[in-house]
Protein backbone atom coordinates (compact mmCIF):
# COMPACT_ATOMS: atom_id res chain seq x y z
CA UNK A 1 0.00 0.00 0.00
CA UNK A 2 1.32 3.36 -0.81
CA UNK A 3 1.95 5.32 2.51
CA UNK A 4 1.30 8.91 2.88
CA UNK A 5 -1.26 12.04 3.88
CA UNK A 6 -3.93 14.06 2.49
CA UNK A 7 -4.77 17.55 2.77
CA UNK A 8 -7.17 19.69 1.27
CA UNK A 9 -5.95 22.45 -1.18
CA UNK A 10 -7.76 25.98 -2.01
CA UNK A 11 -9.78 24.80 -4.93
CA UNK A 12 -10.95 21.92 -2.52
CA UNK A 13 -8.88 19.22 -4.24
CA UNK A 14 -7.10 16.42 -2.25
CA UNK A 15 -3.15 16.22 -2.49
CA UNK A 16 -1.45 13.28 -1.70
CA UNK A 17 1.45 14.20 0.13
CA UNK A 18 4.45 11.53 -0.46
CA UNK A 19 5.48 9.96 2.88
CA UNK A 20 9.33 10.15 3.37
CA UNK A 21 10.71 6.64 3.58
CA UNK A 22 14.12 7.54 3.97
CA UNK A 23 13.50 8.93 7.45
CA UNK A 24 12.03 5.38 8.13
CA UNK A 25 15.15 3.61 6.98
CA UNK A 26 17.70 6.28 8.85
CA UNK A 27 15.43 5.66 12.45
CA UNK A 28 15.76 1.76 11.72
CA UNK A 29 19.25 2.03 11.41
CA UNK A 30 19.49 3.90 14.69
CA UNK A 31 17.63 1.40 16.27
CA UNK A 32 19.85 -1.34 15.00
CA UNK A 33 22.81 0.90 15.68
CA UNK A 34 21.62 1.35 19.65
CA UNK A 35 21.04 -2.30 20.20
CA UNK A 36 24.51 -3.67 18.50
CA UNK A 37 25.85 -0.87 20.67
CA UNK A 38 24.15 -2.45 24.01
CA UNK A 39 25.25 -5.79 23.16
CA UNK A 40 28.89 -4.57 22.77
CA UNK A 41 28.81 -2.89 25.78
CA UNK A 42 27.65 -6.41 27.43
CA UNK A 43 30.63 -8.17 26.54
CA UNK A 44 29.83 -8.54 22.94
CA UNK A 45 30.35 -12.41 23.50
CA UNK A 46 28.00 -14.87 21.70
CA UNK A 47 25.67 -16.43 24.34
CA UNK A 48 27.35 -20.31 25.73
CA UNK A 49 27.49 -22.47 28.83
CA UNK A 50 30.19 -20.77 31.83
CA UNK A 51 30.78 -23.22 34.27
CA UNK A 52 31.93 -21.33 37.97
CA UNK A 53 32.82 -23.81 40.70
CA UNK A 54 31.68 -22.06 44.19
CA UNK A 55 32.60 -22.43 47.60
CA UNK A 56 30.15 -22.00 50.17
CA UNK A 57 30.17 -22.89 53.96
CA UNK A 58 28.63 -26.27 54.80
CA UNK A 59 25.18 -24.89 56.59
CA UNK A 60 22.05 -25.99 56.18
CA UNK A 61 20.00 -23.60 54.14
CA UNK A 62 22.81 -22.29 51.79
CA UNK A 63 22.00 -24.30 48.73
CA UNK A 64 18.32 -22.56 48.79
CA UNK A 65 19.56 -19.28 49.28
CA UNK A 66 21.70 -19.69 45.91
CA UNK A 67 19.39 -21.36 44.00
CA UNK A 68 16.85 -18.51 45.20
CA UNK A 69 19.50 -15.92 44.47
CA UNK A 70 18.84 -17.52 40.40
CA UNK A 71 15.06 -17.31 40.24
CA UNK A 72 14.93 -13.75 41.77
CA UNK A 73 17.41 -12.66 39.09
CA UNK A 74 16.03 -14.52 36.07
CA UNK A 75 19.78 -16.06 35.63
CA UNK A 76 19.19 -19.25 33.96
CA UNK A 77 20.30 -22.36 35.67
CA UNK A 78 21.76 -25.37 33.22
CA UNK A 79 22.60 -27.58 36.28
CA UNK A 80 23.79 -27.06 39.96
CA UNK A 81 25.74 -30.00 41.80
CA UNK A 82 26.61 -30.07 45.19
CA UNK A 83 28.47 -31.72 47.69
CA UNK A 84 31.29 -31.57 50.37
CA UNK A 85 35.15 -31.06 49.80
CA UNK A 86 38.13 -32.11 51.65
CA UNK A 87 37.16 -29.93 54.01
CA UNK A 88 34.18 -31.19 55.68
CA UNK A 89 33.06 -27.69 57.22
CA UNK A 90 33.27 -26.20 53.19
CA UNK A 91 31.28 -27.33 50.32
CA UNK A 92 31.93 -27.08 46.56
CA UNK A 93 28.86 -26.02 43.76
CA UNK A 94 29.37 -26.36 40.15
CA UNK A 95 26.92 -24.08 38.41
CA UNK A 96 26.59 -24.38 35.09
CA UNK A 97 25.17 -20.72 33.75
CA UNK A 98 23.33 -20.02 30.04
CA UNK A 99 24.69 -16.63 29.45
CA UNK A 100 27.15 -14.22 27.73
CA UNK A 101 30.40 -12.82 29.61
CA UNK A 102 27.58 -10.01 30.81
CA UNK A 103 25.37 -12.32 32.59
CA UNK A 104 28.15 -14.56 34.16
CA UNK A 105 29.76 -11.07 35.57
CA UNK A 106 26.74 -10.77 36.92
CA UNK A 107 25.87 -13.71 38.12
CA UNK A 108 30.12 -13.64 39.99
CA UNK A 109 28.79 -10.33 41.35
CA UNK A 110 25.55 -11.33 43.15
CA UNK A 111 26.85 -14.55 44.44
CA UNK A 112 30.20 -12.80 46.13
CA UNK A 113 27.40 -10.42 48.09
CA UNK A 114 25.86 -13.90 50.21
CA UNK A 115 27.16 -13.64 53.32
CA UNK A 116 27.74 -18.07 53.07
CA UNK A 117 29.72 -17.79 49.72
CA UNK A 118 33.66 -17.78 50.40
CA UNK A 119 34.88 -17.96 46.46
CA UNK A 120 34.02 -18.01 42.94
CA UNK A 121 35.72 -18.82 40.04
CA UNK A 122 34.80 -19.14 36.04
CA UNK A 123 36.59 -22.50 34.90
CA UNK A 124 37.86 -22.66 31.36
CA UNK A 125 36.43 -25.33 29.50
CA UNK A 126 40.19 -26.13 28.15
CA UNK A 127 42.22 -25.73 31.41
CA UNK A 128 39.56 -28.20 33.05
CA UNK A 129 38.01 -31.52 33.14
CA UNK A 130 34.77 -31.98 33.16
CA UNK A 131 32.10 -34.75 33.93
CA UNK A 132 28.41 -36.21 34.27
CA UNK A 133 27.07 -39.65 36.09
CA UNK A 134 23.13 -40.13 34.27
CA UNK A 135 21.66 -43.54 35.38
CA UNK A 136 19.55 -44.66 32.89
CA UNK A 137 16.49 -47.26 33.45
CA UNK A 138 15.54 -49.19 29.73
CA UNK A 139 12.78 -51.53 28.75
CA UNK A 140 14.71 -54.79 27.46
CA UNK A 141 13.18 -57.74 26.62
CA UNK A 142 14.92 -60.92 25.18
CA UNK A 143 15.19 -59.70 21.65
CA UNK A 144 16.75 -56.49 22.30
CA UNK A 145 18.30 -56.97 25.40
CA UNK A 146 21.59 -57.94 22.90
CA UNK A 147 21.79 -54.52 20.96
CA UNK A 148 21.52 -52.45 24.27
CA UNK A 149 24.35 -54.14 25.75
CA UNK A 150 26.36 -53.42 22.60
CA UNK A 151 25.58 -50.19 22.74
CA UNK A 152 26.02 -49.90 26.42
CA UNK A 153 29.97 -51.28 25.30
CA UNK A 154 30.44 -48.74 22.58
CA UNK A 155 29.89 -45.79 25.18
CA UNK A 156 31.98 -47.17 27.66
CA UNK A 157 29.15 -47.49 30.22
CA UNK A 158 28.21 -50.35 32.36
CA UNK A 159 25.06 -52.08 33.69
CA UNK A 160 24.51 -52.05 37.32
CA UNK A 161 21.14 -53.57 37.65
CA UNK A 162 18.71 -56.03 35.52
CA UNK A 163 15.25 -57.37 35.83
CA UNK A 164 13.28 -59.55 33.29
CA UNK A 165 11.75 -56.08 31.54
CA UNK A 166 14.66 -53.43 32.18
CA UNK A 167 18.14 -52.54 31.85
CA UNK A 168 19.54 -50.12 34.38
CA UNK A 169 22.63 -48.51 32.67
CA UNK A 170 25.77 -46.03 34.44
CA UNK A 171 27.19 -43.70 32.19
CA UNK A 172 29.88 -41.22 32.77
CA UNK A 173 31.89 -38.73 30.54
CA UNK A 174 30.86 -35.27 29.10
CA UNK A 175 27.20 -33.57 28.54
CA UNK A 176 27.28 -34.66 24.84
CA UNK A 177 28.69 -38.30 25.59
CA UNK A 178 25.49 -38.55 27.74
CA UNK A 179 23.21 -37.19 25.48
CA UNK A 180 24.40 -39.08 22.52
CA UNK A 181 23.91 -42.64 24.67
CA UNK A 182 20.17 -40.97 25.84
CA UNK A 183 19.19 -41.12 21.92
CA UNK A 184 20.64 -44.35 21.21
CA UNK A 185 18.59 -45.63 23.71
CA UNK A 186 15.12 -43.76 23.09
CA UNK A 187 14.22 -46.78 20.29
CA UNK A 188 13.77 -48.96 23.30
CA UNK A 189 12.29 -47.29 25.86
CA UNK A 190 13.58 -45.00 28.47
CA UNK A 191 11.39 -45.56 31.91
CA UNK A 192 13.61 -43.34 34.02
CA UNK A 193 16.66 -41.32 33.89
CA UNK A 194 18.63 -39.07 36.43
CA UNK A 195 21.60 -37.18 35.46
CA UNK A 196 24.04 -35.39 38.23
CA UNK A 197 24.55 -32.13 36.08
CA UNK A 198 28.04 -30.99 35.53
CA UNK A 199 31.11 -31.34 37.97
CA UNK A 200 34.19 -29.89 36.57
CA UNK A 201 37.84 -29.46 38.41
CA UNK A 202 40.59 -27.41 37.06
CA UNK A 203 43.80 -29.27 35.34
CA UNK A 204 47.02 -29.70 36.54
CA UNK A 205 48.48 -28.32 40.10
CA UNK A 206 45.35 -25.23 39.98
CA UNK A 207 43.52 -25.71 42.36
CA UNK A 208 40.60 -23.80 44.37
CA UNK A 209 40.99 -23.28 48.62
CA UNK A 210 39.02 -20.68 51.02
CA UNK A 211 41.79 -18.72 51.57
CA UNK A 212 43.57 -16.36 48.70
CA UNK A 213 46.96 -17.77 49.48
CA UNK A 214 46.05 -21.06 48.59
CA UNK A 215 45.30 -21.19 44.81
CA UNK A 216 48.22 -22.17 42.42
Amino acid sequence: MYRGSRRTNSLGQIEILSHDRSKDDNIAEMEEKTLSGLNNSKGGSKVGKHTLSVLVENNAGVLSRVSGLFSRRGFNIDSLAVGVTENPEISRMTIVVNGDNHVVEQVCKQLNKLINVIKVKELNEADSVSRELALIKVSANAATRSEIIQIVEIFRAKIVDVSKTTLTIEASGSNEKVAALEDMLKQFGIKEIVRTGTIAIDRGNKQIKATNNEEE
